[in-house]
């Protein structure tokens, strides 16, 4: 197999393992709301997440490769900000709408995603110039759109216009996330450039908690509520991330972010089981919509690219 369908298959590899384990993020913090204070949840998650990726973050340090310094810190520095404005309007929004919504209605980063790809990286625009690549995000939208829109709400209620703007801070946040990122994971490799933006996330989130949030609760709360918040953190954000970020430098931004639109059908499908939501049949029409959109985006033709052979 030719070096580049090896980087495109080793993409599609990581994107679709990242897809399996972001089915889960909503539902852990849906059930962990019960529990810990926004500022505090994501503050432990994170720093849990970096205490997880430190052992191999200082194997890669003692490798050859390029060192940490102040250029490549602020770089890291940069995608840290939104992601921390990400995971605060995220689990806010859990409070006024149930896991699987969410997990619709985040999918409304990907054309984000596009628009800003498409501006800030002139390399992805042969993907989204493809045809596969637009109908496909455009089936993807429209289902992800239709799930939401036959959504009565959480527990029979209406969904606040605070939780909407909520949930659309939380897609805007991500989706810059997703795109300022790809910088330093070129330079760092996934492993270290998530090891150095995790620590400045738990690092921000810290002071933020000691003010708005309760720094304490773990020390309050049973110890299956913090293996439960460990859990999550490994997977969904350690593992996540790293895999993510392979996925990143394989396929490019764009298409990562694309076949996300794979992750509320999973989520939809646990939440119905631990939480009790429902679909209705306009929803498994509008969940089938978004799989055909999202089967079509990964039918776009690889381009052999100019990064192939920086190493991860």
């Amino acid at each position: 197999m030719k070096p580049e369908r090896e980087t495109f298959w080793g993409g599609y590899a990581a994107i679709l393992a990242t897809v399996l384990i972001w089915s889960t993020p909503s539902l852990f913090q849906f059930y962990l709301n019960r529990f810990y204070d926004p500022w505090a949840q994501n503050f432990y998650r994170y720093f849990v997440a970096f205490i997880a990726v430190l052992p191999f973050v200082l194997h890669r340090l003692r490798q050859s490769g390029p060192r940490l310094d102040a250029q490549i810190f602020l770089a890291c520095l940069i995608p840290a900000l939104p992601n921390v404005v990400h995971q605060i309007t995220q689990t806010v929004a859990l409070f006024h709408m149930g896991p699987g919504v969410y997990a619709i209605f985040i999918r409304s980063s990907v054309i984000i995603t596009a628009l800003l790809a498409l501006i800030f990286f002139p390399e992805e625009r042969w993907i989204i110039r493809q045809w596969q690549f637009q109908l496909g995000t455009l089936l993807g939208l429209t289902g992800a759109v239709g799930v939401l829109w036959f959504q009565p709400g959480r527990e029979g209620g209406t969904i606040s216009l605070q939780g909407l703007a909520l949930a659309f801070a939380a897609s805007f946040s991500w989706a810059l996330y997703s795109v300022l990122v790809k910088r330093p994971s070129a330079r760092l490799g996934p492993t270290r450039s998530f090891g150095v933006i995790s620590f400045l996330t738990s690092a921000l989130l810290l002071p933020l908690t000691l003010v708005f949030g309760k720094i304490a609760t773990p020390l309050y709360v049973g110890a299956h509520v913090n293996l439960i918040l460990i859990l999550s953190a490994v997977t969904c954000i350690t593992l996540a991330h790293v895999l993510y970020y392979v996925a990143i430098r394989k396929l490019g931004v764009a298409l990562s972010q694309t076949l996300q639109l794979l992750c509320p059908v999973g989520a939809l499908g646990l939440s119905a089981i631990f939480f009790g939501e429902r679909l209705t049949h306009a929803q498994i029409w509008s969940a089938a919509i978004l799989l055909l959109g999202a089967f079509l985006a990964m039918r776009v033709k690889s381009e052999p690219q100019p990064t192939a052979a920086e190493n991860i």
